[in-house]
């Protein structure tokens, strides 16, 4: 199939990268598909990060706490570390655009749970960092299957989980006694700011996702 966008201007610059028929129209590139790439480097670091996550709970449930914030840590900070090689190498793909946020808040959601079934942490604070991430998981998950179309992650939100991610390791760490309760204590100075500014950010998503699952169904022609 052809798509009627000339390869070039009346002075001769290209428009457009795709190969040209005879008559200097472009033609059409087929979309990429979920499973057209799905060897790349990003989507093994995040597989390998799910595949470790037992590692961590087994850990923990020896009391191994510092042992497993750092593991903990390692997992969930190396979701920045695949998401630049996805960049800089041009291996995104929509695979790992899937694949990516599940495995993070996969394990977010079991390094919560596991401490707070081996007592790292007060089982009231992650009750609310459950909660916030369940509404907030529920809420996309619906939305997209509704026909939202997708949008990038706010600044607040980036910082609220970036606060969280923190509060969660250095608490594990604080469980450890000794002279890693200093990481306890920093633990709950980044766990109050993040788990209000969390919950700040989901009502702001609220009409965010109102607004663009309105314009995702017009542009799917939904009713």
């Amino acid at each position: 199939p052809r798509v009627p966008l000339p390869c070039s201007d009346l002075r001769g610059r290209s428009q457009c990268r795709r190969p040209s028929d005879a008559r200097g129209y472009c033609a059409a590139v087929p979309s990429e598909g979920l499973f057209s790439r799905v060897w790349t480097v990003p989507n093994f670091l995040t597989v390998t990060r799910l595949a470790l996550l037992p590692v961590y709970v087994v850990w923990l449930s020896d009391g191994r706490y510092v042992a497993g914030a750092w593991f903990l840590g390692a997992l969930m900070w190396t979701d920045f570390f695949d998401g630049w090689i996805a960049r800089r190498f041009n291996q995104t793909s929509e695979l790992g655009k899937v694949l990516d946020p599940i495995a993070d808040r996969a394990i977010f959601g079991v390094g919560v749970v596991a401490a707070m079934a081996y007592h790292a942490f007060p089982w009231w604070f992650g009750a609310l960092v459950l909660l916030r991430e369940g509404s907030i998981a529920v809420l996309m998950t619906g939305a997209t299957l509704l026909g939202m179309e997708r949008f990038p992650v706010t600044t607040l939100g980036k910082r609220a989980t970036f606060l969280m991610m923190c509060a969660v390791s250095w608490l594990i760490l604080g469980a450890g006694g000794g002279g890693w309760r200093v990481a306890g204590w920093m633990g709950w100075t980044a766990a109050v700011p993040g788990l209000l500014l969390s919950y700040w950010t989901f009502f702001q998503y609220v009409p965010l996702v109102r607004s663009h699952l309105s314009s995702g169904r017009a542009a799917k022609r939904l009713p």
